[in-house]
């Protein structure tokens, strides 16, 4: 089997497991957005032969590099962010899933400005703020009860488009209950704002918690890209 039937599988397989767990569910089928970090701008080449149009990374440098190698696909960035390398994030993402702190959202916004002045971008930037379940913001996300004043915050800035909220249960934590939680987050703020806002939760381990309680799109790596390359 060549690279470009493996990853095909690997689409099939993880497509066919989404669409059980959502029939299951009684739920909608969410987007899929496949992760591609540690593995080579010719496997997401591969990729996009076979129809998918977005893909999802967590380092900036390594997404910037196959951004600039591949401009016909959106690579969407799901891993934390310094705020020294918001203004790089600004020119190649398509969207951002883990926005955590008023002071990234106000880097990224400036990002935005200079990458529309640049030519580099000619609209808002579509983030998601990442949720920290626990509370321990040590390993990305907002605490819940600060969540009301960077949504504000987001909503103020002009190059900034709220899409959602991200979460990423923590090892130790109930998946199921943590989902339900940010799905009513979720729909709560949607209602305040008057428009529809997704939920982007769910990888590998955790698929069908994740579409039980409603997610819109699930970001999964190894179940469709196989191992990380060695070397």
């Amino acid at each position: 089997m060549n690279r470009k039937e493996e990853l095909q599988a690997g689409l099939e397989r993880t497509r066919a497991q989404i669409e059980d767990f959502a029939r299951a569910a009684g739920r909608e089928v969410p987007q899929l957005l496949p992760v591609t970090k540690f593995h080579p701008a010719g496997d997401v080449a591969l990729l996009a032969e076979l129809g998918v149009t977005d893909v999802a990374e967590n380092r900036e440098q390594e997404a910037r590099a196959k951004a600039a190698e591949l401009p016909a696909v959106r690579f969407h960035m799901i891993g934390q962010i310094q705020t020294k390398k918001a203004n790089h994030v600004a020119r190649w993402a398509h969207s951002v899933h883990s926005l955590d702190s008023a002071k990234l959202a106000t880097a990224l916004d400036r990002g935005v400005a200079n990458a529309q002045e640049s030519g580099d971008r000619d609209d808002a930037l579509p983030v998601f703020i990442q949720v920290s379940a626990d509370g321990d913001t040590a390993r990305g996300g907002v605490a819940l009860p600060d969540v009301p004043s960077l949504v504000e915050l987001v909503e103020e800035l002009v190059n900034l488009e709220l899409q959602g909220f991200m979460v990423v249960p923590p090892l130790d934590s109930d998946a199921a209950e943590v989902f339900g939680r940010v799905r009513t987050l979720t729909d709560d703020v949607a209602r305040l704002l008057g428009r529809p806002l997704k939920m982007s939760a769910g990888m590998s381990a955790d698929l069908g918690e994740a579409i039980a309680a409603g997610t819109d799109i699930v970001r999964v790596g190894t179940g469709i890209m196989g191992p990380r390359p060695v070397g």
